[in-house]
């Protein structure tokens, strides 16, 4: 007596579409299946792919701009520049401590000196400070 019929027709279907993985069927063979609406496995990633790109395109590429345009503001900030910090404050630079990423701002209207951070200045107003 030979196999069942029932269970001969299963052995025998394929395992494409049928939504189940052989053991020994590579993980990446699953993109090649055909899924039950008839678009392959490949179709099936399009839409993900163009929205990754889109919000590439949309927001990292600019974010990665305005930090290159930020970065290269810093690096030629000098001594009697008038600059606004992240905080708030404008006033006028009087040191730039290279190694430590400091910069010494003189406020208006009694000329206090603050030490901030290089990276919380966050925009250079004109190249000369107005006195």
């Amino acid at each position: 007596m030979g196999p069942s019929p029932g269970v001969a027709a299963k052995r025998s279907l394929p395992f494409v579409g049928s939504g189940k993985r052989p053991a020994d069927m590579p993980v990446f063979m699953l993109l090649f299946q055909s899924v039950p609406g008839g678009a392959s496995g490949l179709l099936a990633f399009l839409p993900m792919v163009l929205i990754f790109a889109i919000f590439y395109f949309l927001l990292v590429l600019p974010m990665q701009r305005q930090r290159k345009k930020h970065q290269q503001m810093l690096s030629a900030l000098q001594n009697g520049q008038q600059v606004q910090t992240s905080g708030g404050l404008i006033g006028t630079v009087v040191a730039i401590d290279e190694p430590n990423e400091l910069v010494v701002v003189r406020v208006k209207p009694d000329g206090v000196k603050l030490q901030i951070a290089r990276s919380a200045i966050s925009a250079v107003f004109s190249g000369e400070a107005k006195s």
